[in-house]
């Protein structure tokens, strides 16, 4: 059996890492880290210390990195609303110490008997709740069809694996996702403004639509420039939080303007797709908002990648073009698909409706594609 040596620690709990480091001895080795260290590491136990303030958050950054991994919490006193929030990301693993050591020691030494047979075992693609990651289809431009394919990217995901998938339209003035995927909706994120605080996974599933081939969970812009006043980045950042907790993928529409909300969205995702069509206004563009991500802070290392659409022979570039303006990887290259897709939009119809579909219009064959390696 191939046992695992290296416990991860994440948190600042002065007295309860010194409590740790005396029960925990050879031949265990313990790592206290950062967020950002432990998202370099391979984690395959990890040990949250509570210290009020991110337990729940390193939690979450643990389960979406290390989607395997086992987590335990520790806490200096008892705590039943973090044990709570811990059990609804499926973290039921809850010690107090001092007055728990000797339980705490059984189960630690068993799950690392358990990571042992694990290792042995072929590893399987699966989901882990409360570790979602947050996709972020943005662009400087309009009209590079971020909307639709971002709406084509969550159904896709949803059809073609059995992970749990939350579509958020942030076009708070138009809207989109409604008319892509032929929705009549009454309701709209701005329903969840009552319960932000509270937020669990029973109020997104009572305000979203539920795409009826897919079951995508929609939620649908209010379409309303007042309204949409409404909407704050810090109501944005708890809707992000709670989702992630309760999904395994959060797809983000965002508008083309910069403001605080779409930069709580940026900063939050796991990754930025940027869709771009291949001209020179394009390579303009993209200079500008390289820029304006620079002057904000924004991290695009490992996160930014772009979506070519619109590809066609008679391109003013190629994607070789565009790799000498930019290191960024491509994810994806669309082809140039007018006539089907406007046959689907007149006609109210999303462009996927079941799994395993053969008669695919060249835009889905080729996101289809996109999500399949995405997923191995």
């Amino acid at each position: 059996m191939s046992k695992i040596n290296d416990i991860y620690v994440l948190g600042k709990n002065e007295e309860l890492a010194a409590m740790l480091q005396e029960q925990i001895n050879d031949p265990y080795q313990l790592h206290f880290l950062t967020v950002n260290e432990l998202k370099k590491a391979d984690a395959q136990l990890v040990l949250i210390m509570n210290n009020e303030d991110t337990a729940i958050e390193d939690a979450q950054t643990a389960l979406t990195e290390h989607p395997n991994a086992t987590i335990i919490c520790v806490s200096d006193e008892e705590n039943f609303s973090l044990l709570r929030n811990l059990n609804q990301l499926g973290i039921t693993d809850f010690y107090v110490l001092p007055g728990e050591e000797l339980i705490f020691m059984e189960r630690l030494e068993l799950m690392v008997a358990e990571i042992g047979l694990k290792n042995e075992e072929k590893p399987e693609s699966s989901f882990k709740r409360g570790g979602g990651q947050i996709f972020a289809f943005y662009s400087g431009s309009g009209g590079t069809g971020k909307s639709l394919i971002s709406i084509t990217f969550a159904q896709t995901l949803k059809l073609e694996s059995t992970a749990k998938v939350l579509f958020i339209d942030l076009n708070l003035h138009y809207g989109g996702a409604e008319t892509f995927l032929g929705l009549d909706s009454n309701r709209s994120i701005i329903d969840l403004l009552p319960v932000i605080d509270e937020l669990g996974e029973h109020h997104i599933r009572n305000v979203s639509e539920k795409e009826e081939h897919s079951d995508l969970n929609v939620l649908v812009s209010p379409r309303d420039a007042e309204l949409s006043e409404k909407v704050t980045e810090e109501f944005v950042a708890k809707l992000l939080r709670a989702s992630k907790r309760h999904y395994d993928f959060i797809i983000v529409d965002l508008p083309v303007w910069m403001d605080e909300r779409t930069l709580t969205v940026l900063e939050e995702a796991n990754r930025i797709y940027y869709l771009m069509n291949l001209d020179t206004v394009a390579i303009r563009v993209l200079k500008n908002v390289e820029n304006l991500f620079q002057r904000l802070g924004i991290i695009t290392q490992d996160r930014f990648e772009f979506v070519i659409n619109f590809k066609a022979k008679d391109n003013e570039l190629t994607k070789k073009d565009l790799e000498r303006f930019s290191t960024y990887p491509v994810a994806s290259e669309i082809r140039k698909d007018v006539k089907n897709v406007q046959a689907y939009i007149n006609q109210g119809e999303p462009l996927r409706k079941r799994t395993q579909e053969k008669k695919l219009p060249p835009i889905s064959k080729d996101i289809h594609k996109w999500v399949h390696s995405m997923l191995k």
